[in-house]
């Protein structure tokens, strides 16, 4: 079992969240869709080769996002990551997964 975290923007976040349910995640037990999230601030400054979504090269940004976890299955890993990155929005997602026994 692993759980994932993830970083979005508020215009992206219910499809973001819709994508990873569909590819598995957020199953627990007889319950689907469940995650945890609550909104916060990133910042990050994109290099002179990057296509950023949001912001300008070089220029420090800051912004509103969503920061949502929710487990998986080890075996769905590959599909929900692959989901996660085909719909965010980022040119570089902001995840991890973190092992963990339930």
């Amino acid at each position: 079992m692993y759980s994932l975290v993830f970083y979005v923007p508020e215009t992206h976040l219910e499809s973001v969240k819709e994508a990873v349910f569909a590819a598995g995640a957020g199953r627990i037990g007889e319950y689907e869709a469940c995650c945890w999230q609550v909104k916060g601030h990133g910042q990050f400054r994109p290099s002179a080769a990057a296509n950023p979504f949001i912001g300008e090269a070089g220029k420090l940004e800051q912004v509103e996002e969503y920061r949502v976890e929710m487990v998986l299955l080890s075996e769905l890993k590959e599909a929900v990551v692959s989901a996660l990155k085909h719909s965010h929005p980022y040119e570089e997602v902001a995840y991890h997964l973190i092992q963990v026994e339930c």
